[in-house]
């Protein structure tokens, strides 16, 4: 039975088909997730239904105050709700960081009952974590289907410009109200659609682990995904228009797809090797001192650019690997820490190997990985084989005039490269790009592709 959806007379969103045996670990959701049209004049009720408390710390930035935040501290305040406005001013886009999350931590009083943000990406995630570190109950009001997010109980924070993520908690209560989304820059809604369709990647990397560490995989998850992407590519002409429809479609698919976070307990079902990249470029970015794209437009554009990775692998011969050489040809514990602080700096590097440890691994383990991939190849090969065309996913983000290319997002050429021979590095997380580079192949094919 796959995920549906449905909703009651409040725009409640109701999930049904969550059942599943696998041997992932499934926290059922409970949060109360609306979408609709004139739902901001509710949001009182929403809250008082939770009983959350009357006084409250809003967070929002100078953009996403105007458009939504201003009204709806008016209405709560009319509802008789103490609120604390939080907007943190900057002179270009607001970034996640240690400054942005202090602000918020500071503007929380003992008084305070719960937080409330109106935002996306950033804004949702400042607030997550300082939710999660002061326990206190909060609520999500979306400007834009740019991201996936909204749903997540992970926070992708910078500290000291350096891509961390950091447990956060999911609200309690999300508003999406389509009349304020669809107000949004269509590139909003093409950094939503690249967001989704990285999850492509991340499902295909997510099998293969099952298949060569018999890593637990979840079926219905993944399904769920699968569909939030699918229902893109089938409003694809509805979400160019900003239409109801289209935005509803689009909304939909966020929230289906981050639902997997949060019924996992992490993002595996959600990002992997093309997140890497993009918060790779997100990094370097930041420390030259500019700002970086949108986060899901980055995720589009690294999915394009490793899908043919996918493509190339169908054609290849595993029974063809010499492994006296690959061993011959392993990098030392020294060199691949060295490697580390080059492509991260010191403190990155240092930071992610701290909570990678597996990632160095023993000769025998990485002979182990071979030989498994040797073995079932032909299932390797199913799965990319399940992928849809690359084409469908490159036509949908070309009719919402979405980032196509590094080039497109002003990614030099030396920043490309780099991340895509570390991209595979930043996480334990098995991926095709580690398969490639466990098996010697990666260098062939970052040279015929890149």
């Amino acid at each position: 039975m796959s995920v549906s959806i449905s909703y009651d007379d409040t725009g409640r969103l109701i999930l049904a088909g969550l059942t599943c045996d696998c041997r992932c670990q499934h926290n059922q959701p409970t949060q109360d997730i609306y979408v609709g049209k004139d739902l901001l004049r509710r949001i009182p009720s929403y809250i008082e239904r939770r009983k959350l408390g009357k006084n409250c710390v809003l967070v929002a930035d100078d953009n996403t105050y105007e458009v939504a935040g201003r009204a709806v501290q008016e209405i709560l305040t009319s509802a008789g709700f103490e609120v604390t406005p939080c907007v943190v001013h900057r002179e270009e886009e607001m970034l996640p960081d240690e400054t942005a999350c202090g602000e918020v931590l500071l503007s929380i009083v003992p008084e305070t009952d719960f937080l409330i943000s109106v935002g996306s990406g950033s804004v949702t995630d400042i607030t997550r974590i300082n939710a999660f570190r002061t326990k206190l109950p909060f609520v999500s009001v979306g400007t834009a289907a740019s991201m996936d997010g909204y749903t997540s109980v992970v926070a992708p924070l910078l500290l000291r410009q350096v891509k961390i993520q950091r447990a956060g908690v999911c609200p309690d209560i999300i508003v999406c109200d389509i009349d304020v989304l669809k107000t949004a820059p269509l590139a909003m809604a093409a950094s939503g659609a690249g967001d989704v369709f990285g999850k492509y990647i991340a499902n295909a990397d997510w099998q293969l682990g099952n298949i060569i560490n018999d890593e637990p995989y979840c079926p219905v998850c993944a399904s769920m995904v699968m569909d939030a992407a699918g229902k893109i590519i089938a409003n694809a002409d509805e979400i160019a228009k900003r239409s109801d429809v289209g935005i509803r479609a689009l909304t939909e698919a966020l929230i289906l797809s981050g639902l997997s976070i949060l019924i996992l307990g992490n993002s595996r079902a959600a990002a992997s090797i093309e997140h890497n990249i993009a918060q790779y470029w997100e990094m370097q970015l930041v420390q030259q001192g500019r700002v970086p794209p949108k986060h899901g437009a980055s995720v589009g554009v690294a999915t394009l650019l490793v899908w043919p990775y996918f493509l190339r692998f169908l054609h290849e011969d595993l029974a063809k690997l010499d492994l006296a050489k690959i061993e011959a040809n392993r990098i030392s514990r020294g060199d691949r820490e060295k490697w580390m602080i080059l492509a991260y700096g010191e403190e990155g590097g240092r930071s992610i190997m701290r909570e990678n440890p597996d990632d160095f691994l023993t000769w025998d383990e990485q002979q182990r990985r071979i030989r498994r991939a040797q073995q079932r190849l032909p299932e390797i090969r199913a799965v990319i084989e399940a992928m849809p065309p690359l084409t469908a996913i490159e036509g949908t983000l070309r009719r919402l005039h979405g980032d196509l290319t590094p080039r497109d997002e002003d990614i030099p050429q030396d920043l490309l490269d780099i991340s895509l021979r570390c991209g595979k590095d930043y996480r334990t997380r098995y991926t095709l790009f580690k398969l490639l580079d466990e098996c010697g192949l990666l260098d062939g094919y970052l040279a015929a592709l890149s």
